[in-house]
């Protein structure tokens, strides 16, 4: 009860601070060209605690603002916008999560927690193989499809149900009411282009140096999303091609799993390393510093996802088989089981706060 207290006090006076630095921006509006954040503070005049936290989700912590602020330190306003409104979103997602313990331990121990998760469940997966099946191809070979469906359908769904629990609780806050589709079409529009990292005039953002515009952030962002989809479509379609066309795996490197799954995981490994090699190089005071590890802890965790997909299906037909699928899938299903509490909520998050400000305009 004290801890909670505790922890509701801490994130009013971090709304507080962001509430006094939205102020300044609104007064000063210099910013206003690099990102949604600022055009949207400045149709207001007065910000409420739902202003605030839908401003933070909405910032994508390109870090532009601050490099180009003269009210940094040493100047006694002392802004630090990306910062604070970092801290802010991470206290949005903790707050509306549910069930929200879960978010409050992975924020604290997020690296430990996915990496003994991963060993944990491929430990179990290992052990599982001594119920190999008599017959089957590929990794049903090992494994059963039976088995893998059992346990990754459960583990695909109930994350998805938290999610949208956490999204609901965040469109209340925000005051959200219907939206059309020309609103939904444009938040999705403005999410493929990752148009906030571009600096606003598609010279980057300075995320890793000061004095260095750059769209890495960017394009490692769009590995990472096009990768996810391109993996997940590739997921669909061997389901659809097992349970409609009775043509179960292992498929062709020519079949649309294949032609998905591949480039998908290459993009997906690549976006993580780019984006773990930017976050090392970045300041962490322009950041959530309290949950530095626990992103990175899930960008490589995502990461080994992709990878350790690709090495397995490059070994198939090895003994190499047997120590990676339980790796894979174990590193699959922390995936998963974490997806609500982790920074891929971000993107859900990031999205609603797209479509209510597209509402807005």
């Amino acid at each position: 009860m004290f801890e909670q207290s505790q922890m509701e006090r801490k994130a009013a006076a971090r709304i507080d601070e962001a509430r006094r630095q939205i102020e300044i921006c609104n007064a000063c509006r210099y910013c206003e060209g690099y990102c949604s954040v600022f055009p949207a503070i400045m149709r207001q005049r007065s910000f409420a605690d739902a202003d605030v936290t839908q401003f933070a989700n909405l910032c994508h912590n390109c870090r532009g603002c601050y490099y180009a602020c003269q009210y940094t330190e040493p100047h006694e306003f002392d802004l630090n916008l990306p910062g604070i409104l970092a801290e802010v979103r991470t206290e949005s997602w903790e707050r509306f999560a549910w069930p929200s313990p879960l978010a409050r331990l992975f924020q604290r121990s997020g690296t430990a927690l996915a990496v003994a998760l991963m060993l944990g469940f491929a430990v179990l997966f290992w052990a599982a193989q001594t119920l190999r099946p008599e017959s089957g191809e590929g990794f049903y070979a090992v494994m059963s499809h039976g088995l893998m469906v059992s346990v990754f359908m459960p583990a695909f769904l109930l994350p998805l149900l938290a999610l949208f629990v956490s999204l609901r609780r965040y469109w209340r806050h925000v005051g959200g009411q219907g939206v059309g589709r020309s609103q939904i079409r444009q938040a999705l529009s403005r999410a493929a282009y990752m148009k906030d990292l571009s600096g606003g005039q598609g010279q980057g953002c300075n995320f890793e140096d000061e004095d260095r515009f750059s769209n890495a952030r960017r394009y490692a962002h769009q590995a990472v999303v096009w990768g996810v989809f391109m993996c997940f479509g590739s997921t669909i379609s061997g389901t659809i091609m097992h349970y409609v066309f009775d043509w179960p795996a292992p498929y062709g490197l020519l079949s649309l799993p294949k032609l998905l799954g591949v480039p998908g995981g290459l993009l997906l490994t690549a976006g993580c390393l780019e984006l773990a090699r930017l976050k090392l190089k970045a300041e962490p005071a322009l950041g959530a510093r309290r949950v530095w590890a626990g992103e990175m802890g899930f960008v490589l965790l995502l990461g080994f996802v992709s990878l350790s997909g690709l090495l397995l299906y490059a070994s198939a037909g090895t003994a190499a088989v047997a120590v990676l699928l339980p790796l894979h899938l174990g590193a699959v299903l922390t995936f998963f089981l974490l997806m609500p509490y982790t920074k891929m909520a971000h993107g859900f998050f990031r999205l609603a706060a797209l479509i209510k400000d597209a509402a807005g305009n």
